[in-house]
């Protein structure tokens, strides 16, 4: 605490990121990074604008990128807004589009960042409860609202929703945004970017971070109708008219017009991930059906904290929530097949020891 601090810092509960571990031979299953490395075009892309242009700014409306986008999802350039990752995207959609006199609406489990923009600019929210199979249901959300917010596949779940309970809660919530956030939805969700043509209240948040496997590089769009966009917009640049540099956009650009890569990529961890689900079964896991490229697991028998721990002893980091209603889940990462495999060793190990 300090005396110079704004009285907003006071108030604030930040947002804590999955661990970034400074271990050898460590299998990193914590973070939903993925396994397998950047398209080779998109190395080349920023390799190519490492030169002189960098004394420059770069295209602060991100055109040409934008473009791509909207080539990738057969939308306008003006139906698209960039930013520096999704997380930054979704700061702005939180300031410009969900900060009304009636409460947000989101899950109580979800994403840990809405609650934290939340406290950032003072808005009031209400989290609704999945059900006891730890889904959304729409149902629930037929209130009166400022707004709503879904991660599509949830986080940490992992589970989905169905384009037609989207456009349920569109319908009925006409003069409110909705904004699905998709930063998992190509692991086997569906994407409501299609919706966005008939409907002027969604927006739909998307990133290069886990099915391009460009975390490192911080790219995160948006796609909805043009008047969104311009709000979006206003608050960037009142806030930062460059989010994205020069090596990124160029970067992002040959990834997303490499959807060969792409593919391949999402099968390869969807293989991944279905191998793991039987596997943890078989072990005594109960292992949510997941659309993401993580998976979301319990054992009866065995505290989620201790295993996490056994596993980490082992240099094997995957994540676990205090957060008391899912305290006895861990949240996986799909990794290679070896790291996978590595993973169903150490638990078979672990699981086998009596509980203390």
């Amino acid at each position: 605490m300090s005396r110079f601090w704004s009285p907003v810092v006071h108030r604030l509960t930040p947002y804590v990121p999955g661990e970034q571990p400074r271990m050898t031979n460590l299998i990193k299953l914590n973070t939903n990074e993925s396994p397998y490395g950047p398209s080779p075009r998109a190395l080349a892309a920023i390799r190519a604008a490492t030169d002189d242009t960098l004394r420059l700014y770069p295209d602060p409306a991100a055109l040409a990128l934008r473009q791509a986008i909207g080539r990738a999802h057969d939308v306008p350039a003006g139906h698209v807004f960039v930013g520096n990752g999704s997380d930054e995207v979704l700061a702005h959609a939180f300031q410009a589009l969900l900060r009304h006199e009636r409460p947000l609406l989101f899950p109580d489990i979800s994403y840990s960042f809405y609650p934290v923009y939340c406290g950032l600019y003072d808005i009031t929210a209400q989290t609704v409860p999945l059900d006891d199979g730890m889904r959304v249901n729409v149902a629930d959300y037929m209130r009166p609202c400022g707004g709503i917010i879904l991660p599509n596949p949830n986080a940490p779940t992992g589970m989905a929703l169905g384009l037609a309970d989207i456009e349920t809660l569109l319908t009925h919530h006409r003069d409110q945004v909705v904004v699905v956030d998709e930063a998992y939805v190509d692991f086997g969700g569906e994407s409501a970017i299609g919706l966005t043509a008939r409907h002027d209240n969604l927006l739909v948040v998307r990133t290069l971070s886990k099915s391009s496997a460009l975390a490192g590089l911080r790219v995160g769009y948006a796609v909805g109708h043009p008047d969104l966009i311009e709000a979006l917009n206003r608050v960037k640049d009142s806030f930062n008219s460059y989010p994205l540099d020069r090596l990124a956009q160029a970067g992002a650009i040959a990834a997303i017009e490499d959807r060969e890569w792409l593919a391949n990529i999402r099968e390869r961890v969807i293989r991944s991930r279905d191998r793991l689900t039987d596997s943890l079964g078989k072990m005594g896991f109960e292992v949510l059906p997941s659309c993401a490229n993580f998976v979301f697991a319990r054992h009866p028998d065995h505290d989620a904290l201790t295993l996490a721990q056994n596993l980490r002893e082992r240099a094997i980091i995957v994540r676990h929530f205090r957060t008391p209603r899912i305290a006895q889940w861990l949240r996986i990462t799909i990794g290679t097949e070896a790291e996978c495999q590595a993973l169903c060793d150490a638990l078979a190990d672990i699981t086998a020891i009596p509980r203390a």
